[in-house]
This record gives structure tokens, sequence and C-alpha cells, in this order.
């Protein structure tokens, strides 16, 4: 805890000349911050987004997609990054482990709006910091490598705007199969996932669900999804949005998604992103 409060003290932000929007969590595991990018995101024209593109297999930096053409495969830019291209076809999406390249990557390409993936222990970076918060906290309140916060829980208070799942956003499930949105899912049915904390998914299934689950950012083998065809072969399989990028290329027919969206309650004041942008002169607007 010492050494964060260090590095934050003495972190002196570099103001790069474009309004840059951190996306973040201080808790270990997903907390809802890839829809939320998308929610915001579509808002916007001329955005781009970086990520460090965890699980991929490139290192150094990728311009994934420009503007919505994809110029990469999974393999380079990883899962979260590929379902950002095809999800947000007006955004131009970067992997980076150094986000401040990245930052003037994107000012080369004349980019507009910066979302920054991940971004909320970039100190030394000047941006408008959203944290997302779980619904259910984390009972030990301890950071890593003893307890579940990634920063001390106090960190909650140096956020521009900080948004709670169940109090000021909710999860939207909807489902579908081959692009057409169905209602009623099969009874024998199998989530294949690879994602954080992948039982949070069984409240949105049928009671009977099973599950096969492998660590986040998991690249499938074509072994692996044979092995999955042949031992439930009477199931149905439903996956995620940011799974299903990474099985296309596999001989899956009629694979279910369940795709989570985000509803922002109206209590929420987004106008402080808006104002935060229209401080900067060359604003989305000009």
């Amino acid at each position: 805890m010492l050494i964060i409060a260090f590095k934050r003290a003495g972190a002196k932000p570099v103001d790069f000349g474009i309004p840059i929007i951190s996306i973040g969590n201080i808790i270990v595991g997903g907390s809802g911050k890839t829809p939320l990018t998308i929610k915001l995101a579509s808002k916007y024209d001329n955005v781009c987004i970086i990520l460090r593109g965890y699980g991929r297999e490139s290192k150094g930096l990728y311009v994934v997609s420009k503007k919505g053409e994809i110029l990469e495969d999974i393999k380079t830019s990883g899962d979260e990054a590929m379902l950002l291209a095809k999800t947000l076809p007006n955004a131009t999406i970067i992997v980076s482990v150094d986000r401040r390249k990245a930052i003037l990557k994107a000012k080369e390409l004349s980019c507009k709006i910066v979302f920054l993936d991940d971004g909320f222990s970039k100190y030394e970076i000047q941006k408008f910091d959203i944290l997302t918060r779980p619904k259910i906290e984390p009972t030990n309140i301890f950071c890593l490598p003893s307890g579940g916060y990634r920063e001390p829980k106090m960190a909650y208070s140096f956020a521009n705007l900080e948004l709670q799942e169940g109090k000021d956003f909710k999860r939207i499930v909807s489902y579908s199969l081959n692009e057409n949105k169905i209602d009623v899912l099969p009874l024998k049915l199998l989530l294949l996932t690879a994602i954080s904390k992948p039982k949070r998914l069984l409240e949105f299934l049928p009671e009977h669900t099973i599950m096969e689950a492998f660590e986040d950012h998991h690249i499938f083998t074509k072994n692996e999804v044979d092995n999955i065809k042949d031992k439930y072969k009477d199931y149905s399989i439903i996956t995620t949005a940011k799974d299903l990028v990474k099985l296309q290329d596999f001989d899956l027919e009629d694979i279910y998604l369940m795709d989570l969206s985000l509803h922002i309650e109206d209590n929420v004041n987004l106008e402080l992103i808006d104002e935060y942008i229209n401080s900067y002169t060359k604003s989305y607007k000009d």
C-alpha cells in the first residue's frame, strides 16, 4: 500500500493534448470494464481505444483496427481488442504495453478522444478516471498478493467518476443464434468460456447449465474444441462475445451467444465526461 501511495504522490501527470478517459477497477478480476467501454465509446466519433492486449501472442504496439478496418488477427490483438474492433466499427483500436507510445500513435492517426482500458494506475498520464465497482466488494480488503484489491480501497476517492453495479449500472443480457435474437434457450446447455470469474455468468442461464471454463484470455486450440464437441455431443454450446471472436475459426455450428451489455441509470452524471472532453480545444466536435 505504501509503495502505491508514494507512486501516486510522486507522479507528475503529462497532458498529451488530447482527452483521455480511463476505465478501470481496483479489484482482482472483471467488473464490467469492457461493456462500459463499448457503451461510452460508441457515443463519440473518431475515438481510439488503447489496451494492453492480454493473451495476445505479439509484443509491442499494433493498430488492430483503424476506423473499423480490422488490420490484425486475434493472435496479434488478443480477445478483448478483437471484440472491441468488431463491436465498434467507427473506432480505432491499439494494443500496447506502453500506453504513452500508444497515445502518441492515436494522435498521429488523427483520433480525437482516447479511451484507456485499465489505466487507473498510470499516474504519469493526465486523464479522466472512471472506476467501476462490483455489486459485492471482496471480503478481503488487503491488496495483492494476499487480498482482493490491486490498490487500497481508499483509491476510489481519486476517481473522477465511480460507477457501481446494481446502483449506477446494471447488466442487460440477451441471447442470439446465428445473429437472430431468441428468447428461449435449449435445456441441455454447455457454457464454454475463458473469462474472469466465469461462474457469474450462470445466474443469467438456465438452472441446469453446465460449464467448461478456461483461464481468462485463453486462446482455444483445435484439440480442445474437438474434445469438447466429442464430450458434449448432446449439448448446445453457449458463449460470450469475448469468447466468440476466438471460436469463430472452428467448426462449431449453431453456437449460442449471450450478449452482456450495460444500462447506465439516469442518476449518473455522464455530463462530467462531456465537460472534460470539451475542455480541450481540439475535441471530437472540431
